[in-house]
């Protein structure tokens, strides 16, 4: 899936400019949390999923790719 939850973080988090591990910082997360889910190597809680959901001001299935839409 080339749409999917990986490439819509990395997306959203270049979009914003910020790095990886400022990023987990900012939503609670381990250092290299957000490299791991960009990478395909982890999967999301369901809290931390949440958490970077709110930080970008999107829905869960925008980021999980469920849907086309913020």
């Amino acid at each position: 899936m080339t749409d999917g939850f990986p490439a819509r973080l990395q997306k959203l988090r270049e979009r914003r400019r910020i790095s990886r591990k400022t990023l987990s910082e900012l939503c609670g997360l381990s250092p290299d949390a957000v490299r791991r889910y960009e990478r395909g190597e982890a999967e999301p809680s369901a809290s931390s999923l949440v958490a970077l959901a709110d930080y970008f001001s999107v829905s869960t299935d925008y980021l999980l790719g469920r849907t086309k839409y913020f």
